[in-house]
C-alpha cells in the first residue's frame, strides 16, 4: 500500500537520509525505531508530502489515503470540535453516498455496464466495512471516548484546549478519518493508561497499514508486526518482522554475533603476527649446510631465504587485509562505577525527608511529604505529567529548596543526577570538554572509557555541543552520570530520548548498581523491570504500592 524508494536527504553537509528503501503492505504494522536525531520525523514527513526529498520516490496507489499525525497539532484553531468531526467524516460519507447510487443504478443497468457496477460496489463496500463506516455514530462516540475527549462541547474552539486534549482531538480527528494508510508520529504522548490501552487495542485491530514512530516498547510490543530500523551510523534502515521483544532478540543475537566474529577475528591477526615474527625468527637461525662447494651453499641459503621471505610476505599480506577490515571491538557493557562503597552507607539513612512542601503561585505540588531512604531503596514515582515527580527529584538532589519541611543528606551520599530537561552548559565547548568537566580521571583514560562504552566515537569529541541532537545530548548525560562516581542514583525519566540499544543497557546498569536508587518514569517497561516500590505522587502526596507495577495499573482504576 506504501512504496519507498531510495529516499535521500541532506541539510548542507550533514547527512539525514540515505537511500532509504522499504515497503508497507496492506495489514502491515510497522514501528519505525532509531535514536533521537536520526531522522525519523524527517521520513515520516516526506512520506506524508510536507517535505521534499532530495532523491528517490514515494508511491501510493490510486484511490488509496493517507493520514499523518504529526507530534504538535496545529491549523484547527478557528475550528469547533463538531465541525472537526464531521470534517474527519466526509469520506466515509462520500463513499457511503456512492454506494447509494449504485444501488439506484443497477436496479435499472443490464449486461456490461451491471457487471462493471457490481464490481464497483463490491470494492466500496469492502472499504466502507473495513474502514469502519457500518458502525455510524457508535464509532465516533467510541473514538472520543476512547481517548477521553468525550466531555469536551462540540461547540467549543479547538484553540482553548489544553495541549493534551489538542493532542487527543488530533489522533481522534485522524482515526475517524479513516485513512487507508497511518503514519503517527509518538502518537502515545499526552496518553495516560486507559486511553493508551484503547489505543493499542483499535491500532492491533486496524485493517489498513500504519508506519509508527514510538519510543514505548510495550506499544511497539502490542501493536506493530514488523520492526524498520533507521542506523545513526548508515542512515539506511533495516527491517525486523515481528514485534519489539522479537526485535529485541534479533538485535541480542546480532551482538552476541558481532562479539564472536571480533574475537575470531583478533585470534587470527594474532596467529599472522606470531606466524611471520617465527617465520623470520627461524631465518636467522638457519644453519649452512656442509656442501664443500661454495657456490651450492649460496643457492642453497638464497633459496632459504627466499622462502622464509615469501612465507613472511603472505603473513603480512593477510594481516594488512584484515587490519583493513577489521571488525570494530564490541563496546563493553554500561557500568556505574561507585566511588564510595555502597556498603560504607549501610547503617545509615542517606535521605530522610521530613514534611516537605512545596507550592508554585497557588499550586500545591508537594504537600506534608516524608520518607526516608535506605542503603538499598529502590524506588520509582510515578504519575502524571505535572503531578511532581520532577519537583522531588530536584529537592533530593539539592537543586531547589522546600518552601518548608526538610531534606537531608547523609554526608557519605554522592548522587549521580540526570535530569529530565536536557540543557548542558557551553555550546561552544566540544562533546568532550563537556564530558571531562570534573571528572577524576586521566584525559586518555576517559577517551579509552568514552569509546569502549560505545556511547560515541572518536570522531565525536570535537563536536561542539550546540550541534548535538537530543539523543546525542541524552547519551552525554548518560556517560557523565556512569562515570561520575555517585552511589546514590537521582533519575528523571532515564528513558527518555535514547535509542532502545543504549536504553536497554542503561536499564541492566541501574539493576545492576548496588546502591539506592530512586527514578521518575511513565515508561511501562521500565516500571515494570525496575524492581523495587512505586510512589505515586498525587495531589501533593505519595501513595506507595507496595507490590510493584501491577498494583500500581490496579490502583489506576480509581481514578478512572
Amino acid at each position: 500500500m506504501l512504496s519507498i524508494r531510495h529516499i535521500s536527504k541532506n541539510y548542507g553537509l550533514h547527512m539525514i537520509l540515505n537511500d532509504v528503501t522499504f515497503s508497507v503492505n496492506a495489514g502491515e504494522r510497522l514501528g519505525l525505531v532509531g535514536p533521537n536525531g536520526v531522522g525519523k520525523s524527517t521520513l515520516i514527513k516526506i512520506i506524508a508530502g510536507l517535505l521534499p526529498a532530495d532523491s528517490g520516490s514515494v508511491f501510493l496507489p490510486e484511490g488509496q489515503e493517507l493520514g499523518y499525525l504529526a507530534q504538535v497539532i496545529s491549523g484547527y484553531e478557528a475550528e469547533t470540535l463538531g465541525t472537526l468531526i464531521a470534517q474527519a467524516s466526509r469520506r466515509l460519507q462520500r463513499i457511503e453516498a456512492r454506494m447509494r447510487e449504485l444501488e439506484g443504478l443497477m436496479a435499472t443497468l443490464e449486461g456490461a455496464a451491471l457487471d462493471k457496477a457490481l464490481d464497483e460496489y463490491g470494492e466500496i463496500s469492502e472499504q466502507f466495512e473495513r474502514l469502519g463506516g457500518y458502525e455510524g455514530d457508535h464509532r465516533v462516540e467510541a473514538v472520543l471516548q476512547g481517548l477521553q475527549v468525550a466531555h469536551i462541547p462540540r461547540e467549543q474552539l479547538f484553540r482553548t484546549l489544553s495541549g493534551g486534549e489538542k493532542a487527543r482531538v488530533g489522533l481522534a480527528l485522524l482515526l475517524l478519518g479513516a485513512p487507508d494508510v497511518l503514519l503517527l508520529d509518538e502518537p502515545t504522548n499526552h496518553l495516560d493508561i486507559h486511553a493508551l490501552a484503547w489505543l493499542e487495542g483499535y491500532l492491533a485491530a486496524y485493517r489498513g497499514a500504519m508506519l509508527v514512530v514510538s519510543h514505548d516498547r510495550e506499544f511497539l510490543n502490542r501493536v506493530v508486526n514488523a520492526i524498520v530500523e533507521l542506523d545513526e551510523q548508515t542512515r539506511q534502515v533495516k527491517r525486523y518482522n515481528g514485534n519489539y521483544d522479537i526485535y529485541h532478540q534479533a538485535k541480542v543475537q546480532e551482538r552476541q554475533q558481532w562479539e564472536a566474529d571480533y574475537a575470531r577475528q583478533q585470534e587470527e591477526i594474532r596467529e599472522l603476527q606470531l606466524a611471520a615474527q617465527e617465520t623470520a625468527r627461524n631465518n636467522n637461525n638457519y644453519r649452512s649446510h656442509a656442501d664443500a662447494d661454495k657456490f651450492v651453499r649460496n643457492i642453497k641459503r638464497a633459496t632459504h631465504d627466499a622462502t622464509v621471505s615469501k612465507r613472511v610476505h603472505v603473513a603480512e599480506e593477510k594481516l594488512r587485509r584484515l587490519l583493513a577490515n577489521a571488525i570494530p571491538q564490541p563496546p563493553v557493557p554500561l557500568r556505574f562505577d561507585p566511588r564510595l562503597d555502597p556498603q560504607a552507607l549501610r547503617g545509615h539513612l542517606p535521605i530522610v525527608v521530613s514534611r516537605v512542601r512545596r507550592v508554585f503561585g497557588e499550586r500545591v505540588v508537594l504537600d506534608d511529604v516524608s520518607f526516608t531512604v535506605g542503603a538499598r531503596s529502590r524506588i520509582l514515582l510515578a504519575g502524571p505529567n505535572g503531578a511532581g515527580k520532577s519537583t522531588l527529584i530536584r529537592l533530593l538532589a539539592g537543586i531547589d529548596r522546600p518552601d518548608s519541611g526538610e531534606v537531608m543528606v547523609n554526608a557519605a551520599v554522592r548522587s549521580g543526577l540526570l535530569e529530565q530537561e536536557i540543557t548542558v552548559a557551553g555550546q561552544e565547548q566540544t562533546l568532550f570538554e563537556v564530558f571531562q568537566t570534573g571528572m577524576e580521571y586521566p584525559e586518555q583514560a576517559l577517551k579509552t572509557m568514552l569509546i569502549r562504552s560505545g556511547l560515541f566515537r572518536y570522531e565525536d569529541f570535537e563536536k561542539p555541543v550546540g550541534g548535538l541532537s537530543s539523543g546525542q545530548r541524552r547519551k552525554l548525560q548518560i556517560a557523565r552520570l556512569v562515570f561520575g562516581r555517585a552511589n546514590l542514583l537521582l533519575l528523571d525519566e532515564p528513558t527518555n530520548d535514547l535509542s532502545f540499544d543504549v536504553l536497554e543497557a542503561l536499564e541492566t546498569a541501574i539493576h545492576d548498581f548496588p546502591g539506592p536508587v530512586i527514578a521518575a518514569s511513565h515508561d511501562r517497561r521500565f516500571m515494570q523491570q525496575f524492581g523495587g516500590e512505586i510512589w505515586e505522587v498525587r495531589d501533593g502526596r505519595l501513595i506507595v504500592h507496595l507490590n510493584g507495577y501491577e498494583s500500581y495499573v490496579a490502583g489506576q482504576a480509581v481514578y478512572a
